[in-house]
Parts: structure tokens; sequence; C-alpha cells
């Protein structure tokens, strides 16, 4: 079975996309967007109805009655961040062990029961939260909370299933990352942006370190995390929160608290110098370079830049019409692709990146006098009002149809909830978005755009086949000074 195990806050490098190694907060801002209307502050995102159960467990239902079906997601408050150090990939380890049996079910009855009843499955890990879902029709949704339930307290952990599956991790990892040179480099710039946050750990691990990991670190791991008031039910469909709550009671209700689950995660201290990490290897066809500043999130740093951020990443570089697009894909004619991304969602320091690919006969150097020419443009000269309506006006027209997706919702509240943010913060998105000016746009990039903040990643093709070598210096930005 396929697992999503680098969601929204996933690796630096690459753009990102929603639910892919990028950012949700694409996928959040296509999924409200649609709600910056004339009278913003009346809008509402998703409406969706709350309680808490006495153990502590969040439950959060989202009515969506356009068909007879239900979409089930249990989050837990725990990802590749909370690991100590030397144990890395034990929360994405113990996803894949989810799906193994319980003290009732034999390994692999879970999955086959769902698809005996037409339904789907999957979870996916990241730096901040876990998460398993289920979509399947309404009359099989307490099935799923029976089944759910059942491994949250009673999952078997016996060597059997435990040594198997380390092997399908470890394949997982020279699949996805060992084998790919754009994920290796990608692991790279995370440990350079980060000195010290454990964002700077890969979510799948080091293969050293899953190799190490033994019975009983799974088994503690899972004891202190796995508990219903580290713990959000979240269900989207057609059901209402009277309909469920007796369900949730009933399954969830009864399992016990586990006292003293923390999350603590140590600072980042002051960077004061910028970083290049560059990576050539024979397989690579098409050079790329990337940068990613460190920078606030909803939850960490300067929060009241977030917003912000957001309207100026679509202004930079948010598809065809942006200034990096223009500039160097269409007029410059130095790119085959450029923008940039940002990240909001997280518990800790946020990313923003901005990246570009040379087209033949261009380098990666041509790429970042290029890219810092536009940034020095928006320090110096800021956004313009038309700019800030227009990019908000895409925003919405992006987000027309996706509204009704009831599975997005879930998880982009799952998201929200998992890494500090409240329900009242997602259903305020529209408002906080509309209140946005230009001259909040360059306050926000004048704290971001700071280069001792940031790393340069180049992915560069190897000469003479060697993969080790430096490379043609020519290529190879220059360095110095302390902004763009």
């Amino acid at each position: 079975m396929t697992r999503l195990t680098h969601a929204p806050s996933g690796p630096v490098f690459r753009p990102r996309a929603p639910f892919g190694p990028a950012s949700l907060v694409l996928a959040f801002a296509l999924l409200t967007a649609w709600a910056l209307d004339a009278r913003p502050l009346q809008a509402k995102v998703f409406d969706p109805q709350t309680f808490t159960l006495d153990n502590g467990m969040q439950v959060v239902v989202i009515t969506n009655d356009r068909a007879p079906v239900v979409t089930h997601m249990v989050w837990y408050k725990v990802g590749s961040a909370d690991e100590r150090a030397g144990y890395s990939g034990i929360a994405h380890y113990l996803e894949h062990l989810m799906f193994k049996g319980t003290k009732t079910r034999a390994p692999g009855e879970f999955s086959q029961i769902i698809a005996r009843h037409g339904g789907r499955e999957n979870a996916f890990t990241s730096f901040d939260y876990t998460a398993y879902f289920q979509t399947i029709a309404k009359p099989h949704l307490e099935m799923m909370m029976e089944m759910e339930a059942d491994r949250m307290k009673n999952l078997v952990l016996s060597d059997e299933i435990i040594e198997p599956e380390r092997q399908v991790v470890r394949e997982e990892r020279r699949s996805r990352t060992d084998n790919s040179p754009s994920a290796i480099l990608a692991e790279h710039a995370n440990e350079a942006l980060f000195r010290n946050y454990p964002y700077r750990r890969p979510i799948i691990g080091y293969d050293h370190e899953i190799v190490a990991i033994t019975r009983e670190n799974i088994i503690d791991f899972y004891k202190r995390w796995y508990a219903p008031n580290n713990a959000i039910l979240i269900v989207a469909g057609d059901i209402t929160a009277d309909e469920l709550r007796p369900l949730a009671e009933k399954h969830y209700g009864v399992i016990p608290a586990v006292p003293g689950v923390e999350r603590a995660r140590p600072a980042e201290p002051p960077q004061k110098a910028s970083r290049l990490v560059a990576l050539h290897d024979p397989a690579v066809r098409q050079p790329s370079w990337n940068r990613t500043y460190l920078a606030p999130s909803y939850a960490h740093g300067a929060t009241e830049h977030a917003y912000a951020l957001q309207v100026m990443s679509e202004i930079l570089g948010g598809g065809g019409t942006s200034r990096l697009y223009r500039s160097l894909v269409i007029d410059g004619k130095l790119a085959v692709s450029a923008g940039s991304y940002y990240s909001a969602d997280a518990l800790g320091p946020g990313q923003f990146g901005v990246y570009a690919s040379p087209r033949p006969g261009k380098t990666v150097a041509d790429m970042e006098r290029a890219v810092d020419a536009e940034i020095a443009r928006l320090l110096a000269e800021g956004v313009t009002e038309d700019e800030v309506q227009r990019a908000k006006k895409r925003m919405r027209a992006q987000a027309v149809f996706a509204r009704d997706s009831f599975q997005s919702a879930a998880r982009i509240l799952g998201v929200a909830l998992t890494t500090g943010q409240t329900v009242d913060d997602v259903e305020a998105w529209p408002e906080r978005i509309a209140r946005v000016t230009p001259e909040m746009v360059l306050a926000a990039a004048r704290h971001v755009f700071v280069k001792r903040r940031s790393v340069t990643a180049l992915l560069l093709p190897s000469e003479n086949g060697d993969a080790e070598g430096p490379g043609p210096q020519r290529d190879l930005p220059s360095r110095g000074g302390s902004r763009p």
C-alpha cells in the first residue's frame, strides 16, 4: 500500500503542491479563497461543528450531504520533529506498523475489511503530525471508528511484525531518496537550513538509525503519543455532530487519556551566514536553482507576516502571470520555469522559497542574478494595490469548485489543529487575507529576504561522469552580502 510520507511540511528544494512534498498553504488558499468577496468579514470557510470527549479527544464534524459518503480521519499531534535525536524515522515506521494486526484482528485484516466494503484508506507522516484516513459509505462509518479506536490502544508489535516492515521502510528510503538526486539535495538543504530545529532531519529517517530502532523504542513511542488526548477525530461528509457524538463517545471516549503528553522542541539559534549546497550527479539532465529562506509560520516567529507572505508568494512566483515567471521565462527567456512557494502551516519555523531552472545555454548563476534582481526590485519598490487585488482574485478563481471537497476540508482542518491553529483561525482566513495591504507585503518581504537566513541549493549535471567532483565553477553563483 502506498504511504504518503512527505506531507505539506516536507523537504525544501522543489516548489510545493497540495498534499505532495510541498505546501498545504496552497491547498488552504485554493479551498478558502472563494470567500474573499465584497463582505469578507461575514465569510465562512467550512463552518464545522466541534466538541471534546471527556478523555480530551477533540472532534470536528464537517457536514456535506452531497453524497452518502464520509471521510473519517484520526490525526495524532506527533511527527518526525517530535522524535528523539538518534531515532529518526520512528514516527513514519510506526505509521507503517499501524496497518498490521491488533489483539482482535490479524495483520492485514483492517485493510481487507475496508476494501471489501468499497472504501479506501491511507496514512501520511509529516514533521508535525501523523494521520490515518478512510473514505467509505456512511453506513460503514461506525465500523471504521471501531477499528481505528482498536488500533489506537491494542496494536500488536512483535518482532515477527516489526522486522519485515523495517525492510519495507528501508526500501522506501532507497527508492524515494537515495535513488533521486533532487531528493538527496532536498535532504542536505534541509539539514543546512535548520541549524538545530528538528525539521533538519528527514521524515523517513536516516537508514543507519532506522536499522537501530528497537521493538522497545517503537512500543515506547506508541504508548507515549498514540492517545485520545493527543488525537483529533475529523469526520467530513454526510454526517452531523448530533449523529457522530454518540459514536465517538462509544468507541473513542472509553479509551483512557495518557498523562504528560507534551511536545518539547529545541529552539533555532540565530543564523548569521548564508549557505550553499550543490549536488553534481550524472543522472541530472535539467539543472535547477533554489533558495529557501527561514520564515515565520502561523505558529512560530513573526506570525503577523504569515498572511502577507501568502499574497507575496502569489505576486512574486504564483504562476504564469507572476513577476518571476514573466521576467525569467517570458521576457528574459532565461529559464524554463520559475516561481516561489511558502509554507505557513508549521508548528515550528516556516519556509519561503524561490526557484528557477535555466534554458539551454544559461546557467544557475544566471538564475540567481535574475531572481535577486526581482527580489531587489520588490524590496525597493514594494508591490502595487492592483497587484495585491489581482493576486486575491486569482486565488479566488482557483477555488471556485474546490470548496465542496470534504476530503480536502478534513485535511486542511487536521493540519491546522495539529500545528497550533484553531477552528476559528481557519474560519477567519478569508478576512485576514482580505486585510493584507501593499505595505504589509513590503514589511513581510523585508523581514524574510535576509540572505544570512537562507540556503541556496543547486542541482547540476556532472562532467565526465564524476558525481563527486566540484563541477564547473563558472556555473556556481557568487557568495557574499547579507541581502539579495
